[in-house]
């Protein structure tokens, strides 16, 4: 029934399902793990690196994390075609909005046309939705810290900790779990900060704890993980992506509560 009705995004099944949005969607679970995680102090995001040859020259950049703004950084999981299409786009926005209101767009605007731009590929005939899932982590002075996840129909939504890609369900479950959520008084002091009792140093225990869990490997180094932060330095956002040395520095800190998940 269903290869009657997934040649065009346009077209609907009698269930009211677009095929192809879900088949984009089942491209992005089989993708690399990325993880984001809100505190207090800021936002750690980290994601898994796909498995390469040693005969491959490692690139200088960032493969899974990339900077959209001043105020904002996103971990992809699906098509990295696709994705550096979408992230030149979200900068392009970024800088028009710079330009004409001279301060930093609002988080949850540039995600919003971010994903306007995915929505408008599921609605028109002779284009196919965009195969990547976005986790957006940025700071402005209206909401403090900020984490959405997108999908390739063009919705997303906050969360204080989530997960996109491979063995997303079970990252969501540990998350759900261990993440510590907001203060009893719900007391909110500090400019920016979020209404939880998670440190940095709590995000990125935690964060290391659900990777050694998830990915598929005996021991987790920096060839196979990239790691991204961003916090308030001077009442401004700071974005940091940590060098290898770096993630094996974070890695050894906390290699006492990483155990191998048990089959």
């Amino acid at each position: 029934m269903a290869r009657r009705y997934d040649s065009r995004t346009t077209i609907f099944s009698p269930e009211g399902r677009l095929y192809q949005v879900e088949y984009a969607m089942e491209a992005i679970s089989h993708a690399g793990t990325v993880i984001g995680i809100l505190s207090k102090d800021g936002i750690v995001l980290a994601a898994e690196r796909q498995a390469t040859s040693n005969l491959l020259e490692q690139s200088m950049g960032s493969e899974k994390i990339y900077e959209m703004n001043d105020n904002v950084v996103a971990g992809v999981a699906g098509l990295t075609a696709d994705a550096n299409i979408l992230i030149n786009q979200s900068r392009i926005i970024a800088q028009r909005y710079l330009q004409k209101f001279d301060s930093p767009i609002p988080v949850e605007q540039l995600v919003r046309r971010l994903c306007d731009m995915k929505q408008g590929y599921t609605q028109f005939g002779g284009l196919r939705p965009f195969g990547v899932s976005f986790l957006c982590a940025g700071w402005d002075p209206a909401f403090g810290f900020q984490l959405y996840q997108s999908d390739p129909a063009g919705n997303y939504s906050s969360w204080k900790a989530a997960c996109i890609g491979e063995n997303f369900s079970n990252a969501q479950s540990i998350l759900k779990q261990e993440y510590k959520d907001e203060d009893s008084n719900g007391a909110n002091n500090q400019t920016g900060s979020a209404n939880t009792r998670m440190t940095m140093d709590d995000a990125l225990k935690l964060t290391c704890v659900v990777l050694s869990k998830t990915i598929d490997t005996a021991k987790l180094t920096s060839e196979k993980l990239e790691f991204a932060t961003i916090t308030l330095q001077d009442d401004k956002p700071h974005i940091h992506i940590y060098t290898p040395g770096e993630i094996d520095e974070v890695l050894k800190k906390y290699d006492s509560v990483m155990k191998p998940s048990e089959n």
